[in-house]
């Protein structure tokens, strides 16, 4: 990938990254707020539990790209670890071929629960009636970032078995 392409990509992550940062502390910071009005006032939030809810959702999906990016995953590689470089940088292809796969089932099958939420005007059955094309455009977003990271993760394996040698190629640099 040139490095104007990936600039942009890491400039995309940074956005998302930042953005997660900003969920979770509006999270804490809500999530404290109704506590305080349960349990002090006894006058509980009729929002939180459900924004929150689908904060949650965004937080999961969203971050997996960046967590991907920076191999942030958690895995068992003792295994692997001791397998010659070669088959490690065949099995990396293979993981990051996957990934492309179910991501793009993912886009594919959210995009159109998105659609149809859009369509028939879902809403949450609640006192806030949250339409639920928001939290369902969430699940392309976020896949298609993830989707994209495995590419790109394949990609540098085939670098690796391509110019066969041992030094790890990645999408970080």
């Amino acid at each position: 990938m040139t490095m104007t392409a990936m600039r942009g990509w890491d400039g995309l992550l940074a956005v998302l990254r930042w953005t997660s940062m900003a969920v979770l502390v509006f999270m804490m910071a809500s999530i404290c707020y109704d506590a305080i009005m349960r349990y002090v006032f006894t006058a509980p939030t009729s929002w939180s539990l459900e924004i929150n809810s689908f904060l949650l959702v965004y937080l999961a999906v969203i971050g997996a790209a960046e967590a991907q990016r920076h191999d942030a995953h958690i895995r068992i590689t003792y295994f692997k670890d001791k397998l010659p470089w070669r088959l490690r940088a065949t099995i990396d292809l293979a993981t990051g071929l996957l990934g492309v796969a179910f991501c793009t089932i993912m886009v594919w099958r959210g995009g159109i629960m998105a659609l149809q939420a859009l369509e028939y005007g879902e809403r949450v059955s609640s006192s806030l009636g949250t339409p639920m094309v928001y939290p369902y455009a969430l699940l392309p977003i976020g896949f298609a970032a993830l989707g994209l990271q495995f590419l790109i993760d394949a990609g540098c394996a085939l670098l690796r078995l391509r110019h066969g040698h041992d030094e790890e190629v990645t999408s970080d640099g």
